[in-house]
């Protein structure tokens, strides 16, 4: 089936940072789960998270590596390489999970190991 179009769009907005167009990729009461920390509800919210977590990082970069495609839901790994403030670099695997509503995302789960990205801080 390939990538969806879309995918490659949503990546470019957490690679560039860009909190609002992120959540445009969102229903309005999507719920997004990043690793182990708990899910947050709505856009605004996922917003504000977003925000905070650009923050505290210099850059992010991801490299998509495998894509599966399903009527509801669309499943996506690579890697993931977080530049910190002092800029150096943490590079791990992710997979996410994205369960779609009308062409929007309404459930974003990110399966990452960031445990190490803070660390020393």
């Amino acid at each position: 089936m390939g990538t969806p179009e879309w995918l490659g769009k949503l990546f470019d907005t957490i690679d560039n940072k860009d909190a609002d167009g992120f959540v445009a990729f969102l229903t309005e009461d999507a719920t997004f789960t990043f690793g182990n920390a708990d899910p947050v509800q709505g856009k605004t919210a996922i917003k504000e998270l977003l925000i905070g977590f650009f923050g505290s990082i210099k850059a992010i970069r991801h490299e998509i590596l495998d894509v599966w495609t399903h009527p509801d839901a669309v499943i996506s790994r690579g890697t993931v390489t977080y530049t910190r403030h002092d800029s150096s670099t943490l590079t791990v695997p992710f997979a996410n999970i994205f369960k779609m509503e009308n062409n929007l995302v309404r459930e974003y789960l990110i399966y990452v190991d960031t445990s190490q990205l803070y660390a020393g801080a």
